[in-house]
């Protein structure tokens, strides 16, 4: 789906489209819906500007409003995400691809990302939605921070992701050992990075990729278990690794002769877990500065009623 074609999509659909340079900054797209005009930023930076436009006009196909809690903000979430990455990369040729890639054992997240024209994001997401439906594959998804804090985690295969005392899985920290953090310690960013890593629940199989965004660097896994890695590529690294978390012995808990040099003279300032920061402005679910968005609208429109 190129960059024209989604433009053209937007004009069927009554909007023209407008970049500026002002987007407020709570903000990924604005839709003047009086006017018919979607404002978009200027420098896309690590964002595929299609990904961004097909979420706005997403969210006017399936008619969303102001969401009254929380379960229905993430539901309209899922459901424009999920519409922008079906026209990304459709169903059915998508499964045809994976289809084929599965039967020659050669699955690979890079293969679909170039098949596509898409972000290795986008497409590691799409191959979750797809594959335990249309492949038979039990997955998990992985997007991490180098500092090691989880930014969005999936799971269908029984992979154990650390919670906090009320169950979130973002804001949390991932084992070092797994290859969603092993990954940083690679000096070669291009090439695929594979690795099998021993966990309580069994052993699995991850790809990871890094992205470089505005937020720093984030790791992209996919991963499935040892039982079904025979159909990807990668599953030929004799990297392994061996994880116990949650035992504090695994890594939280610093080797000896460091606790005992460090242990009383070290007092470091803890930054707080994302979901602790996570509440949103009052009167509104969506984590949007209102009255930077309508003055914006009110500057951009020229006063038009």
């Amino acid at each position: 789906l190129s960059q024209r074609v989604a433009s053209e999509l937007a004009a069927h659909l009554g909007f023209s489209l407008h970049y500026v340079p002002d987007l407020p900054a709570s903000t990924r797209s604005v839709t003047d819906k009086e006017n018919g005009r979607i404002y978009l930023p200027v420098r896309h930076g690590d964002t595929d500007p299609r990904s961004t436009l097909l979420q706005a006009l997403a969210a006017h196909v399936l008619d969303k409003k102001e969401p009254h809690d929380y379960a229905e903000l993430l539901r309209q979430r899922v459901e424009t995400n999920y519409l922008a990455g079906a026209l990304l990369i459709p169903e059915e040729s998508a499964v045809t691809f994976l289809t084929a890639a599965k039967q020659a054992r050669e699955l690979s997240i890079e293969d679909l990302r170039d098949a596509f024209a898409v972000s290795y994001e986008t497409a590691a997401h799409r191959f979750t939605n797809l594959a335990t439906e249309h492949l038979g594959l039990p997955v998990h998804f992985l997007k991490v921070h180098s500092s090691g804090t989880i930014s969005k985690a999936y799971e269908n295969d029984g992979a154990a992701f650390p919670t906090d005392a009320l169950g979130a899985i973002d804001g949390q920290i991932v084992c070092r050992w797994w290859s969603a953090r092993q990954v940083f310690e690679v000096a070669d960013r291009l090439s695929p990075f594979h690795q099998y890593t021993d966990k309580p629940a069994g052993t699995y199989w991850c790809s990871s990729s890094i992205q470089s965004t505005a937020a720093g660097d984030f790791s992209v896994s996919v991963g499935t278990p040892f039982a079904h890695v025979k159909w990807f590529r990668g599953r030929d690294t004799q990297r392994r690794l061996r994880s116990t978390c949650p035992d504090l012995s695994c890594c939280r808990r610093p080797p000896a002769e460091l606790s005992q040099r460090w242990a009383e003279k070290a007092w470091p300032s803890a930054r707080l877990n994302a979901s602790l920061l996570a509440a949103m402005p009052t009167g509104t679910f969506t984590g949007v500065d209102t009255t930077a968005v309508y003055e914006f609208l009110e500057k951009h429109s020229g006063g038009r009623a």
